[in-house]
């Protein structure tokens, strides 16, 4: 049995995720074509090499027709397309990806609708995701999955989630604290680090 640990000792994010994979041996041109299969368009898919602290890695930046590079704008978010869960699922389901990426693709939009419903004292089929249901969003999470069925990966493990703490982030429900009542919803359970890092 593959299994795949991520050691989230700086956070994780889609990018993150994304760059470890393609370091790890998954070929970019691989993650391109599968993504084709989503019949979404608007954005186009690069990789570069990055050095942290005397450590090369891979980078990914998803850029999308509106803006000159994906990053996480904490300060200055970016208009995005407002998609209902049964907007994504439906993309998901009709696309041409294997039934194990789609099943896994799906349980991660399903997670993020659940906490989204709570938080906001509503049920799933009446979220409409923001950030999330932007195209950058989706190439991550679907990306993710793409990656995770190329190394026939069964299980994830991960250290405890190291995350942002004391800082706000604006979002297309206004200013929130770090971390977000979404994030602080799906990670109930897991083993969590404050930083003192207020991003």
């Amino acid at each position: 049995m593959n299994i795949a640990y991520f050691d989230t000792f700086a956070g994780i994010s889609g990018d993150m995720t994304l760059g470890a994979f393609i370091h790890a041996g998954v070929p970019l041109e691989h993650l391109r074509i599968e993504l084709t299969k989503l019949g979404v368009s608007g954005y186009s898919l690069h990789s570069r090499i990055i050095e942290r602290s005397a450590i090369s890695a891979v980078k990914i930046d998803v850029e999308t027709e509106d803006e000159d590079r994906h990053e996480h704008h904490h300060n200055h978010p970016q208009p995005h397309s407002h998609r209902s869960l049964a907007d994504i699922l439906s993309l998901i389901k009709s696309s041409g990806l294997t039934a194990r990426i789609q099943s896994r693709a799906e349980r991660i939009f399903i997670v993020i609708g659940e906490a989204e419903a709570k938080i906001h004292n509503t049920t799933i089929d009446k979220i409409h995701f923001h950030e999330v249901g932007a195209v950058d969003s989706i190439v991550d999470i679907v990306g993710a999955c793409i990656c995770l069925e190329y190394f026939d990966i069964e299980k994830l493990y991960s250290s405890p989630v190291r995350i942002g703490n004391g800082g706000f982030v604006n979002t297309q429900h206004g200013t929130m604290p770090i971390p977000t009542p979404a994030t602080v919803e799906i990670l109930k359970g897991y083993p969590t680090i404050p930083t003192e890092i207020p991003h």
